[in-house]
């Protein structure tokens, strides 16, 4: 999955930690490990890193970077399991960082962030899916509304349209806009996730934010009535043609050109859309909209589905207090504008801001931190083999290959084995 705003760079960047020999017999090596975010980001980071080896001559600062995907699998479970365990590590809110909580590998760095001043860098919002029984256990680093429907302003002005707050008012205009002989909506879906994180959201929205992770934590069956009648949902977009043809069939970046171009009214994808439509489609008018209401659904009729990331310190690191005051150091105003020059958003009180910063994303920023219920993804929040089950079944249904009863039956039978 393309993360969140930010082009991943597709290989493997490892500095050997075995390049300490020559250290001195009282030198720490603070060791850093997470998702490549890019060269220049990565050239940011390893500038913080040198700047905080000047103010602590003791420490020596080494970095990991690893491709998403690697990461996400298998790579950071075998960093935390090897002989020179990280520090510090990137890690997704939600599921994932409590399930690093019971396995014994996150800190409770309540105290400490209070004692250092680190945590009145942030804004309270910031931490949700942070803080488990009253703990505080990651730093914030970043953080993306993960879907949300953008629309082409000028078709919806040419037909006379404004954003729904409902279904019904939603379906209406698909409707309008296919009787205008365009596309109502488009979506790259040949990777699972973009429609995977949409459809997560609505069927959130319908069975509930508790039944929803409950199902993704195997702790009931998908296939039950609730979650058929959310992809009932998904269903009539595929029946009555209001999705592309080609949705699992294109790219996610095939998807945002198709939008650029005018081909489609709306497009389901995340807040990167904004920086990507500045540099490759600077003319195109564009808004959006959060998932409407659904009928009759039990979860929060305004949740938005994001995902907030940032660094967790490994509780079985002998070098806790080396690494808040590192983050003290990555999460400054100085460092926030380094992050900022590089492209990334920091969520810092002093990362954003708001008179330079694009004014759809800082809408989505305060969208995020003003959400009275924040949905993990499937991927970021949960096992990525059960998001993968649940995400291909979504394609299924909405690309009309399989009723909603037979996709989350397969599924059920897909993820039999992963329970415990």
């Amino acid at each position: 999955m393309r993360r969140r705003g930010i082009w991943l760079v597709a290989l493997m960047l490892a500095i050997a930690s075995a390049g300490c020999s020559n250290a001195s017999s009282d030198e720490v090596t603070l060791r850093i490990a997470m998702v490549s975010p890019g060269e220049g980001l990565i050239k940011v980071w390893e500038d913080i890193g040198e700047q905080f080896e000047q103010e602590n001559k003791s420490v020596k600062v080494e970095f990991i970077f690893q491709d998403d995907d690697t990461y996400q699998t298998i790579g950071l479970q075998n960093l935390l399991n090897g002989k020179n365990a990280p520090d510090l590590y990137f890690e997704w809110a939600g599921q994932r960082l409590k399930t690093k909580v019971d396995d014994g590998f996150a800190a409770d760095i309540t105290d400490q962030l209070q004692s250092s001043g680190l945590r009145d860098q942030f804004s309270e919002g910031t931490f949700n899916g942070m803080i488990f029984d009253g703990k505080t256990y990651m730093i914030p680093t970043a953080g993306d509304v993960t879907n949300v429907m953008f629309y082409n302003k000028k078709i919806f002005n040419d037909l006379g349209l404004q954003p729904p707050s409902t279904w019904d008012e939603f379906l209406e205009i698909c409707e309008k806009v296919k009787a205008a002989d365009i596309t109502p909506i488009v979506s790259g879906n040949k990777d699972l996730w973009p429609a995977g994180n949409w459809i997560g959201h609505l069927i959130s929205r319908v069975v509930g934010e508790q039944a929803y992770s409950d199902a993704l934590q195997l702790k009931q069956p998908f296939n039950s009535a609730d979650f058929v009648t959310a992809y009932g949902y998904v269903q009539e977009l595929w029946d009555k043609g209001y999705i592309n043809d080609s949705v699992n069939a294109i790219a996610d970046n095939e998807g945002d050109m198709m939008f650029f171009n005018g081909q489609a009214a709306m497009h389901p994808i995340g807040s990167w859309l904004v920086p990507i439509a500045v540099e490759e489609a600077p003319n195109i008018e564009m808004d959006y909209f959060n998932l409407p209401a659904i009928p009759g659904g039990k979860g929060d009729l305004n949740s938005v589905i994001g995902v907030l990331n940032g660094m967790v310190v490994n509780k079985n690191s002998k070098h806790i207090d080396e690494a808040i005051a590192f983050m003290k150091v990555y999460s400054s105003a100085e460092s926030s504008k380094k992050l900022t020059e590089a492209g990334a958003v920091p969520i810092t009180k002093d990362g954003i801001d708001e008179e330079s910063m694009h004014p759809l994303s800082l809408s989505l920023n305060k969208l995020m931190q003003n959400a009275p219920m924040l949905v993990s993804p499937p991927d970021t929040g949960y096992d990525i083999e059960v998001a993968n089950a649940l995400n291909k079944a979504t394609s299924q249904v909405l690309g009309g290959a399989k009723s909603p009863e037979d996709a989350l039956a397969e599924v059920d039978t897909t993820v039999a084995p992963l329970k415990k």
